[in-house]
């Protein structure tokens, strides 16, 4: 089964959106239709974040990580659905969050299923979350589909916290370089430039280099601003194509630097994923196809997409996984084992613990490997100031001495 999100009218012309499971287009189609909705707009659900889109508001891991603790205290307690999501939209301080449970409360006190109500809103609450919650609903045990999930959102969360720390140190470094740079050239080279044209001798290269630089920034900055901001918005761009979603996927795995942290952590997110929607029993297809969803890196994706394929037709799920050469040894191991024991879940869980302690030490690793290759490029960078500088200065006292 695929996930369609729609736009649409009911009898009463008022507007309906949501998020639908079905065969194939045709057949979602045919079911809104059923339903007695006029359809303005139906695509893939998997189709809506990779376009390109500026501002989008997003709800974080760690909000709804939150939000699922909340949960599990407040219907543990007996309270109803209906109050639960009037109690956590009052006292919810993300407005996206609020506005969408206030939606929902209203959704499911017209008779609705709380999974139905989050279909609404398919850009804040991820498939896995609306799953799990349908899982509850049919099992009767909601309390555990939360508290699962918010287990598997802090996971997320922390995993992604971890990939933004091994990247700030070097982006911070290079950020303060190019700053560097800039006043170097807007407050220390005009004070040289008349001091140099009065030589009357050919400048070094790197002052030449630096000297333009200044002029330019000084008095061309608006061409280097567009050029950045052309530069920025064309990768973006060029990221959301097909092609270019691909090249950068196979850039990352195979980068030599930060290829180890991007299969570890994908390996780890698969694997909790995974454990996560099998063990509220949701069939190992479906649970492929939601892991392949939330997968960012585009080989990961479409791998595991045609893995669902394989499995459909009778393959064990060791075996494509094994034949897409991008997870790790132990992981296929791992799940080989699972499928023989017939406790896939368990095993899943194991794995992306031990994953997330590789993550750990991926981290460590590419922030050491880091450190000196950015402390090389601000040498780099300092001594090209040095030289731009006291180069002429170095040549005119030379000058003075050979008289």
């Amino acid at each position: 089964m695929a996930q369609f999100n729609y736009k649409a009218v009911d009898k009463s012309g008022k507007p309906r959106k949501g998020t639908i499971d079905a065969a194939d287009h045709d057949k979602a189609l045919e079911k809104l239709k059923s339903e007695g909705l006029s359809v303005t707009e139906i695509k893939d659900a998997g189709e809506g974040s990779k376009g390109f889109s500026l501002g989008k508001k997003k709800v974080k891991s760690r909000d709804l990580s939150i939000l699922c603790k909340q949960m599990v205290s407040i219907l543990n307690a007996g309270v109803t659905v209906i109050t639960a999501l009037d109690m956590l939209s009052e006292q919810m301080d993300n407005k996206t969050l609020k506005n969408a449970l206030i939606e929902a409360k209203i959704y499911v006190e017209k008779g609705g299923t709380f999974s139905d109500a989050m279909r609404l809103n398919p850009d804040i609450f991820p498939p896995i979350m609306i799953n799990m919650t349908s899982a509850g609903e049919a099992s009767g045990s909601m309390e555990t589909a939360f508290d699962r999930l918010s287990v598997h959102f802090e996971k997320d969360d922390a995993l992604k916290g971890k990939i933004k720390g091994a990247l700030t140190y070097p982006i911070m470094v290079m950020i303060v370089a190019v700053l560097v740079v800039i006043v170097v050239m807007i407050a220390v080279i005009p004070n040289f430039v008349d001091m140099f044209a009065d030589m009357g001798t050919q400048l070094p290269l790197p002052t030449r280099i630096m000297m333009a630089g200044s002029d330019f920034v000084l008095h061309k900055w608006y061409i280097l601003i567009a050029i950045v901001a052309a530069i920025v918005i064309g990768v973006k761009v060029f990221v959301a194509t097909p092609y270019g979603e691909m090249l950068f996927a196979k850039a990352a795995i195979n980068a030599p630097i930060f290829s180890d942290l991007v299969i570890k952590s994908n390996s780890a997110r698969f694997a909790r994923t995974l454990s996560t929607l099998m063990a509220a029993g949701i069939p190992m297809l479906d649970s492929i196809e939601q892991v392949a969803k939330m997968m960012g890196n585009k080989i990961f994706r479409d791998g595991l997409m045609n893995t669902k394929a394989q499995v459909a037709k009778g393959l064990p799920l060791s075996k494509p996984l094994k034949d897409m050469e991008v997870f790790p040894t132990m992981l296929v191991q791992m799940v080989k084992i699972g499928e023989e024991t017939g406790n896939i879940e368990d095993m899943m869980e194991k794995v992306a613990d031990l994953y997330d302690r590789e993550v750990d030490l991926a981290t460590e690793s590419l922030t050491q490997a880091m450190e000196p290759l950015t402390m090389v490029v601000m040498a780099g960078i300092v001594g090209m100031i040095v030289a731009a500088v006291y180069g002429p200065i170095l040549s005119m006292y030379e000058g003075i001495d050979n008289m």
